[in-house]
C-alpha cells in the first residue's frame, strides 16, 4: 500500500475541505494518507516513507500561506523525488472570464517559481466566500471584490463555488500518478 502525505494550508477552512476530499479519494484507491496542517507539522518532520505527496494552499492578497512556501522550500529536495502535485484554492479560480482565471494560474506559477518546485500536476482550485468568517472590514472587503468578480454579495451566508467533481478528477489524477511512478 502506498503513503501519501496531503498538506495543506488554509485560512478559512476551504483548503482543508479540498485537502480532506482529496484525502478520501486517495483512500478509496487503497492509498494509506496522512492530512497534514501546515500549521501542525511535528519537530523533525521529514518526507521519508512517503511514496508521493499533495500540497495546498490557499490564496490571499495575490499570495499562499507563508508556511506552506516555507514547508516547500525546507522540503524540496526531497519533493523532487516524489510524485507530486500542488493544488491553489482562490476565488479568482471561480471566475467565469477566461482572463480573470488566468490570473489564478499565475499565482500557481509563481508559487512554483518562487520555491523552484515542479510537481507532476497542479490545479487552481475555486474556493468559498465566507462572510461569516470575516470580520467588519474584510467581509466588505470580501463584498467589493465579489462584486467585482460577478460573485454573491449576500454577506448573511457564505457562497461555495468549489467543483468538487473536478476535485476528485483532479485526486484521480494524483493516485494515477503515484501508481505510475
Amino acid at each position: 500500500m502506498s503513503r501519501v502525505l496531503v498538506y495543506y494550508g488554509t485560512t478559512e477552512g476551504q483548503t482543508e475541505k479540498v485537502a480532506t476530499r482529496i484525502a478520501d479519494v486517495l483512500r478509496g484507491r487503497e492509498f494509506e494518507v496522512d492530512l497534514l496542517h501546515g500549521k501542525d507539522v511535528p519537530d523533525g518532520f521529514t518526507l521519508e516513507g512517503y511514496d508521493g505527496t499533495v500540497v495546498g494552499a490557499s490564496v490571499h492578497v495575490g499570495k499562499h500561506q507563508d508556511y506552506v512556501v516555507e514547508f516547500v522550500n525546507r522540503h524540496r529536495s526531497a519533493l523532487a523525488e516524489l510524485p507530486s502535485a500542488f493544488f491553489s484554492v482562490s476565488l479568482t479560480a471561480s471566475v467565469e472570464d477566461e482572463a480573470e482565471r488566468e490570473v489564478a494560474e499565475d499565482v500557481v506559477e509563481a508559487f512554483l517559481v518562487d520555491t523552484g518546485w515542479h510537481p507532476n500536476l497542479t490545479a487552481a482550485v475555486p474556493g468559498a466566500v465566507q462572510y461569516s468568517k470575516y470580520g467588519l472590514i474584510k467581509r466588505f472587503v470580501m463584498k467589493r471584490i465579489s462584486k467585482r468578480a460577478g460573485k454573491d454579495t449576500d454577506t448573511s451566508r457564505d457562497h461555495e463555488y468549489t467543483d468538487w467533481e473536478d476535485v476528485e478528477d483532479f485526486a484521480e489524477s494524483i493516485a494515477d500518478v503515484i501508481e505510475g511512478a
